[in-house]
């Protein structure tokens, strides 16, 4: 399958990093009585080492946002959420302590999604997510043509595919260096194009400062 970048439909136009701050919330006022610590796991992951510190005892539930830990928290006795400061305004709970987060420098990558397709810039970033056939060497396969045209990969994800087809079981996001307009990335893109079962072009954008 040719890449397609989008036909005028919605596409990844920036990248914005932010600082992110973790809080730990919940209606109790006691750190002991706490038995249940939801957030998403990210933020758990985030929290590992005040976690393991402050509430060893307290079993960590991953959910699908913060948001819904907030409100899981809000229900049910002896639970706490990760989240920030707005969700314990909406739902009603206590920050029992503020930037609880392993790292001080701790950040957070969004994609700008809008129908504006950038120019490159020079410093700039393409979001792409293809699958593979569920074969021995098959994403390596696909990953040569950005190694032989010297394109710098900055990010993989496998996520579970939801095809019926049976041509393959899971589907990659990846990011790479570069501008799809960008001689080297082009070439590279219309090689991958010929390998993959399924190549979609989210994007390119500059990269965030």
């Amino acid at each position: 399958m040719n890449p397609d970048a989008g036909n005028g439909g919605v596409e990844s136009s920036a990248e914005i990093e932010l600082r992110v701050q973790q809080n730990l919330l919940s209606k109790e006022k006691d750190l002991k009585k706490l038995r249940r610590v939801y957030s998403h796991s990210q933020s758990l992951a985030q929290c590992q080492g005040w976690l393991a510190q402050n509430l060893p005892q307290a079993e960590r539930i991953s959910v699908v946002s913060n948001a819904e830990a907030a409100r899981r928290a809000a229900k049910e006795k002896g639970a706490a959420a990760i989240a920030g400061e707005l969700a314990a305004q909406r739902y009603g709970l206590k920050i029992l302590a503020r930037s609880i987060e392993d790292a001080a420098d701790n950040t957070t990558r969004f994609l700008v999604l809008g129908k504006i397709d950038p120019a490159p810039t020079g410093r700039d970033r393409t979001s792409l997510v293809m699958s593979a056939e569920n074969k021995p060497g098959a994403v390596h396969a696909l990953l040569t043509p950005l190694a032989e045209h010297r394109v710098s990969m900055s990010r993989i994800e496998s996520r579970p595919s939801r095809a019926k087809s049976g041509l393959w079981e899971y589907v990659f996001f990846i990011d790479v260096e570069g501008h799809q307009k960008d001689p080297a990335l082009s070439r590279a893109l219309a090689a991958l194009g010929e390998k993959a079962p399924l190549l979609k072009i989210l994007g390119s954008y500059p990269a965030a400062q």
